[in-house]
């Protein structure tokens, strides 16, 4: 087995989550003894979101590269990011990397273009939502992607950045994301995309008002195939 490399922090919640998927996919595999060889290399949710802001991506390349090259130095043979907001520089972190990088929109991607639905809400943080890094390679299979207006991309970064990423989560604010999806939903959306690895923190089948597609689960099965193959 291969041995994994995960860029965590971005934020700490999904990484929690990453962690135990990636184990648990890997002893379906495996079997229940058996459990990856795993380094996380944790940087912080902030400053990713304080480059994205000041539209430093060369900064936030150089950032996740160095990360990367610490994981390859620490054994990773794989390596990939826990985090959506980040792949908006993945193909240079794919190009400077000196080991093989999974990409979560790529494996989220594939899955949806083989789910049947043709138009799609995205809801994530005000980069993931407004930057085609996400939405491009859905347009380009021909899916239809449907994104809140700026009022509500406000909003919805804001509760990311002071809740979600600390792990807050308040009935308030569950029940404006629904009263967002709704809207997307009047739009013709037929699912709603997670487009932030937090967001499963507050939402789910259970109280969207469409079906909720989550990519970490998705992309954790394609971390597991790339270390088990």
């Amino acid at each position: 087995m291969k041995k994994l490399g995960l860029i965590g922090g971005t934020g700490p919640e999904s990484t929690v989550f990453y962690y135990k998927a990636v184990i648990d996919g890997v002893q379906r595999v495996a079997g229940p003894h058996t459990l990856p060889e795993l380094t996380i290399e944790s940087l912080s949710v902030f400053r990713v979101l304080d480059h994205c802001s000041r539209r430093d991506f060369d900064g936030l390349a150089a950032y996740l590269s160095d990360a990367i090259t610490r994981l390859a130095g620490a054994g990773a043979d794989v390596a990939s990011l826990t985090a959506l907001t980040p792949h908006i520089v993945f193909d240079r972190l794919r190009d400077a990397s000196p080991i093989p990088l999974v990409s979560a929109v790529e494996a989220t991607s594939d899955a949806i273009v083989n789910s049947g639905a043709t138009r799609l809400a995205l809801l994530g943080t005000e980069y993931t939502m407004t930057e085609d890094f996400f939405t491009g390679p859905l347009r380009a299979a021909g899916l239809d992607v449907v994104v809140p207006d700026a009022h509500d991309v406000t909003w919805i970064q804001d509760k990311i950045a002071t809740e979600l990423e600390y792990g807050v989560v308040r009935d308030d604010t569950r029940d404006g994301f629904v009263a967002i999806i709704e809207r997307l939903r009047g739009e013709g959306a037929q699912q709603v995309i997670l487009g932030c690895t937090e967001l499963p923190l507050i939402l789910d089948d259970d109280v969207s008002p469409l079906p909720c597609l989550d990519p970490v689960p998705i992309h954790a099965r394609a971390l597991v195939a790339a270390i088990t193959d």
